[in-house]
């Protein structure tokens, strides 16, 4: 049986197992690629962070050397220069919005799509997946347009209108697709205990569905907090301005303050990092709670 499952594999698969799993060697190759992967990807970041320290001067001169005298001025400047805290607020406000939203409407229509049968369903599922091939850029005319007629630009419901419709079709098909897979019997047990729609959904669809949620918050909020191209369209104020708008500004207007570019690029680096820690976490509470016990 075990000849027959094996001459099933395909030659990548006997390759990677006798060449990759089962041999020192292919083990060994394996883990350099991964390790000259790893370096080549923390090296800017530390390199970034460690020019911080330094005044443009010796980022200049020994911009590879560790600081000789380190230095906070760069981070203060930032700070009192260019009013990053505030950027960091709007960034906030307007990302952690689109995910509330996102994962509010999208979790309702997920749901809906995955456990209702009504007429146009399947047409709806269509619409969802030939949206995800439109790109942002095709519709950037006139949703500006309608941000203007709404009187919504420069102001943070004209970025979190658009991000969060954006992300709708994204977060609906992973959502449902998650939920589709919950066994009948749950719905039907609940059905029994006298749960209507709304609370089947909140008390036994939405907690067994966590893991989903986290994983579509998780990518929401860091195409929310990255998305420059739609934070220079609908909001140009500096009062709404978010910290990536603001980061493109200072590589145009303080070029030659490499000090103060690396700070604002390690503060705004800094909060994706802390977020994807805290979403692992998030991750492993989700398929906890999701647990059907016996």
């Amino acid at each position: 049986m075990a000849n027959k499952d094996r001459n099933k594999l395909t030659y990548f698969e006997r390759f990677q197992e006798n060449y990759i799993r089962n041999s020192r060697a292919g083990r060994l190759f394996v883990y350099i690629i991964l390790s000259i992967w790893a370096i080549s990807t923390i090296f800017p970041f530390v390199w970034v962070v460690m020019n911080s320290f330094k005044d443009s001067r010796q980022i200049i001169n020994a911009t590879f050397q560790f600081p000789t005298d380190p230095t906070l001025q760069n981070y203060i400047n930032a700070f009192n220069t260019i009013d990053i805290g505030r950027s960091y607020m709007n960034s906030f406000i307007m990302s952690g919005s689109v995910v509330f939203f996102t994962l509010f409407f999208g979790g309702l229509a997920a749901f809906a799509i995955s456990r209702m049968k009504f007429r146009l369903r399947g047409f709806l599922q269509t619409l969802l997946i030939m949206s995800l091939l439109i790109p942002a850029f095709a519709t950037i005319v006139p949703v500006y347009r309608m941000m203007i007629g709404f009187d919504l630009v420069n102001t943070y419901w004209g970025l979190i209108i658009p991000q969060t419709a954006g992300n709708l079709p994204f977060a609906i098909l992973v959502i449902s697709g998650y939920m589709a897979t919950i066994p009948r019997e749950l719905e039907e047990a609940a059905v029994v205990d006298g749960c209507n729609r709304i609370k089947m959904y909140f008390r036994v669809f939405l907690p067994i569905s966590l893991p989903a949620f986290g994983t579509v918050g998780t990518f929401v909020f860091l195409w929310s907090y990255n998305d420059l191209f739609s934070s220079l369209v609908f909001v140009e104020h500096a009062n709404v301005r978010p910290i990536v708008v603001l980061l493109a500004q200072v590589s145009s207007q303080y070029g030659t303050d490499y000090g103060l570019m690396t700070a604002a690029i390690t503060m705004t680096v800094i909060p994706i990092i802390l977020f994807y820690l805290l979403a692992q976490k998030t991750f492993e509470k989700g398929a906890t709670s999701g647990a059907v016990k016996g």
